[in-house]
Parts: C-alpha cells; sequence; structure tokens
C-alpha cells in the first residue's frame, strides 16, 4: 500500500471563493489516469489550514468519487492535539482511507511532544498514518529514532521524507530496513530518492503534468534509468516550483497553461505579482515547448496505465 506516484493535489475555488469541485473532480480524475497510486488532500499545496473542517471532508469525498478505489489520504495538521484528533476522527468516518499528520505544525516540539501527538492522532482516527517529516517547512524533524519508537504503532505506515537531504532515506533504511513506506516529499530530489529505494514521490508539480512524472516512477521500476533520467532532467527546472514559499500559486499557474484548469488561492495567499507571474508562466511554456513524446518511449505508452 502506499506507493508510486502520490500527489498532493490543489484545492479549487470559484472566482467568489467557494469550492470549485467539479474542476477538483477533472482534474484529481487525471492523476488516477495517469496511473497515480493514490491522492493526498487538504496539505500544504492544498491550502488545507485556509479551509474549513467541513470544506476539508467535502475535498476529500471529491477525491475518493474519482478515486478508483486508490488510496485517498487527509492531511491532519492542526495546531492543538484536541483539533488534530477530531479532524481524525471526522476523515475517519466520511471515509478516508488513511491520514497524513503534520506533527506541531505551529510551535517547535520536543521529541516527546512530537511523539505523543503522533500517537494520540493515530489512535484517534485508528487509520493509517503517512508520517509528514518536513525541518524546513515546519520546524519539526521526525527523526529516525523517533520513527524507531513510533513503530511500536502498527497504524504508522509510511514517511513523507522532506527534510531537504537525500541521505535521509538511506539512513531511514539503515535503521528500520521496510518497517516503514518512504515517500519522497521535495519535488526536485525526486528521481534520486527512486534510485535510493525510496517507495514513492508525494509530488506538487505532477499534478500539471501527471503523465511525465508518472513515466519517471514506471521507468525507474522498470529499470531503465537513463530513459527515466532524460524526462526528470527536462522536467527540473518545473519541479524547482515546489520549493518555494509561493508553490500553491506557482502550481496553480502551471496547471492552469498545461491542464486549462484555474488560478484562484485563497487568503493570505494573493496572486502572484504580474512580473513574478511572467516569470514563472515562459518557464512553463518553454517547457511544455520542448515536452518529451511519451509516445516514443519504446513500450512504454502501450504498458502503462493510461
Amino acid at each position: 500500500m502506499w506507493s508510486g506516484m502520490m500527489p498532493a493535489v490543489t484545492t479549487k475555488f470559484a472566482a467568489d471563493g467557494s469550492l470549485d469541485c467539479a474542476e477538483m473532480e477533472r482534474c484529481f480524475a487525471l492523476q488516477i489516469e495517469a496511473g497515480n497510486g493514490g491522492l493526498i488532500v487538504c496539505g500544504t499545496l492544498g491550502e488545507g489550514n485556509m479551509l474549513s473542517p467541513e470544506e476539508r471532508l467535502e475535498v476529500l469525498a471529491t477525491a475518493k468519487s474519482v478515486a478508483q478505489g486508490r488510496p485517498v489520504l487527509m492531511t491532519v495538521s492542526e495546531a492543538g492535539t484536541r483539533e488534530a484528533c477530531e479532524m481524525a476522527r471526522r476523515a475517519a468516518k466520511a471515509g478516508a482511507d488513511g491520514l497524513m499528520v503534520v506533527p506541531s505544525p505551529i510551535y517547535h516540539a520536543s521529541p516527546a511532544e512530537v511523539v505523543a501527538n503522533l500517537r494520540a492522532i493515530a489512535a484517534a482516527g485508528d487509520l493509517p498514518v503517512m508520517i509528514y517529516s518536513n525541518r524546513v517547512g515546519y520546524r519539526v524533524d521526525v527523526t529516525p529514532e523517533m520513527m524507531e519508537e513510533l513503530a511500536e504503532d502498527a497504524r504508522m505506515v509510511a514517511i513523507k521524507e522532506s527534510s531537504d537531504d537525500i541521505r535521509r532515506c538511506t539512513e531511514i533504511f539503515n535503521r528500520l530496513g521496510d518497517r516503514y513506506k518512504v515517500l519522497i516529499g521535495v519535488d526536485n530530489l525526486g528521481l534520486e530518492a527512486l534510485l535510493m529505494g525510496c517507495d514513492g514521490w508525494v509530488s506538487g508539480v505532477s499534478i500539471a503534468f501527471p503523465r511525465e512524472n508518472q513515466a519517471i516512477y514506471d521507468l525507474v521500476q522498470a529499470g531503465r534509468i537513463a530513459e527515466a533520467r532524460a524526462i526528470y532532467r527536462w522536467m527540473r527546472p518545473l519541479l524547482d516550483l515546489d520549493v518555494s514559499i509561493f508553490l500553491v500559486q506557482q502550481i496553480k499557474l502551471a496547471e492552469a497553461i498545461a491542464i486549462g484548469s484555474t488560478e484562484h488561492v485563497r487568503p493570505p495567499r494573493l496572486p502572484l505579482p504580474p512580473e513574478h507571474r511572467a516569470r514563472v508562466e515562459a518557464l512553463v511554456r518553454e517547457r511544455i515547448a520542448c515536452r518529451p513524446d511519451l509516445d516514443a518511449v519504446a513500450g512504454f505508452a502501450r504498458d502503462a496505465a493510461y
């Protein structure tokens, strides 16, 4: 379970700020059609903390409606353990297949506090958990030592590894073997992580380019590394869009250009300033102009899920 490409999808809004469920259905379905292993909703890229609990459950239901039985994970990233446990319970009742849990997103926390927080949320939801370790974005590092302590709970099944240090993946495997599924959470380390044995990739930019991202994963699994590397090199400038404080706006703009979606964001996010937007648009269009021909990758298009 929980391997392959598992994108963190954006939340679509109408011009008036309400949820655009029809557009989410269309965009989420593109990921499934590309062969992705599942969907993760209401994360950082999904503007989850700008959504009410009811809106988050509506996004979850929308993803479930098009997932064709593949797992849909709800992100839990509340500031307080009490609120996180309540969100976990509600997500479980609403049919989430699992939780991606961000520990202590507001405050620095001690290892004991992080472990206690994760255990409480897992118990409340009683669902499989992907631990989101992101010391760069959230100032809390779930270390391999803490993962070993958490491994006593069978509900802890996966790690989204976003330390921004590719060495961490090997450290996890060396300490814990195959106890956890390990998925890379930094887009511009995606291929490097797969080559080091990671089980999957929680991707962001892939939602605008789902076929290319899935092709990288499939080719690696087939041992066709040179072909995977060629697509990854083409995609690398796009992947850098995910590693930015403007990741939501930049990736939504890429979606608008590549798959005809919308760019609406919810405050405090604001639209990109004109010059910044023009730079991102130019990059996306330049990459599309030299897009790899996946149908020319011998045997690939025929065998891929899409």
